[in-house]
């Protein structure tokens, strides 16, 4: 039985898993690199090495790596892990607006293809940073992902209609899935919270995407098989399954902490089978979607990911 590092897993999920699989929300920890003053979360030493030995397991091939909270606006970890991670790793980085445009370039160079405004555990960015930031990263075809309660998300819709780049909503726009009202005449669950509504819209619209990550966060039981997460997801693929990627959250900082009990990561990917329902919509989230929202080269079925040559960044 094999183990691996912050997770419950022990085995390859049952899920048959395409090649060019993405996992699209992974933190890399370095206690090299300080945590920000203000940090709430400072998980243990997480690595690109014991990630990946994880992701050979489930049968992954790609990752996205997001700078966390931990430590605010510096993206250090983030880029050591896609230097180790090549060719086969997208990152999202997090700036505040001061950066220039060489160094925002040589950020997009390394593999950088988003930023993340974290407005849940406000270490860095505020809402006031939004268009500002939406402007300095639109001419890269970035996009911003996005996480806040979904009160704030409710209070500014327009604003979100109006900026100039795609939205990504990771941890599933931070809904909470136990809000829905189950009727027999209702063909699908409606859901309670405003967020939602304005979630779906945009996921309609063609202005935002979904990140199927963190269900144990949202759940009231703190588990990724919570079954109203079923509801939830389902809800988000058949409004908009070409917007719709998967994340896995690994090392899952909060269950570290506690929060919740550590997850299995190919419990989850057979969860994400479940919601998708078929061979070619999973097919659509784990790799397709993925593919076009961070860039990923469409490469024969046969060909390997290739290692890049990664360019060093300096920025912070």
């Amino acid at each position: 039985m094999a183990t691996f590092a912050y997770t419950s897993t022990t085995t390859a999920p049952r899920t048959v898993i395409a090649r060019r699989a993405c996992d699209c929300h992974v933190h890399i920890y370095d206690s090299r690199f300080p945590a920000a003053p203000t940090a709430k979360l400072v998980p243990p030493d997480a690595s690109a090495a014991q990630y990946r030995a994880l992701q050979q397991c489930l049968g992954l091939q790609r990752a996205v790596l997001v700078t966390p909270s931990t430590y605010g606006y510096d993206n250090r970890a983030m880029l050591q892990g896609l230097a180790q991670l090549g060719q086969a790793a997208r990152g999202v980085a997090v700036i505040d607006g001061t950066q220039s445009d060489a160094q925002l370039l040589a950020l997009h160079e390394a593999g950088v293809r988003g930023i993340r405004l974290n407005l849940s555990l406000g270490v860095a960015n505020t809402l006031d940073d939004l268009q500002p930031l939406a402007r300095r990263v639109k001419d890269l075809g970035w996009h911003i992902q996005l996480l806040m309660p979904p009160s704030l998300l409710a209070q500014i819709a327009d604003r979100l209609r109006r900026l100039p780049v795609q939205l990504v909503f990771d941890h599933m726009g931070r809904i909470n899935p136990g809000h829905a009202l189950r009727h027999p005449a209702l063909r699908q669950p409606v859901f309670r919270q405003p967020a939602h509504a304005v979630l779906m819209a945009l996921l309609r619209d063609g202005l935002a995407w979904v990140k199927l990550s963190g269900g144990y966060i949202v759940s009231d039981i703190g588990r990724a098989d919570d079954p109203d997460l079923d509801d939830l997801a389902r809800s988000y693929i058949d409004a908009a399954p070409d917007r719709v990627v998967w994340g896995s959250d690994w090392p899952h900082a909060t269950a570290s902490a506690g929060m919740q009990p550590m997850p299995d990561d190919a419990l989850q990917l057979d969860r994400l089978s479940r919601w998708a329902g078929d061979a070619a919509t999973l097919e659509r989230i784990l790799v397709t979607n993925p593919a076009r929202l961070y860039g990923f080269a469409a490469e024969p079925t046969h060909q390997k990911e290739k290692t890049w040559t990664h360019r060093s960044v300096s920025l912070a």
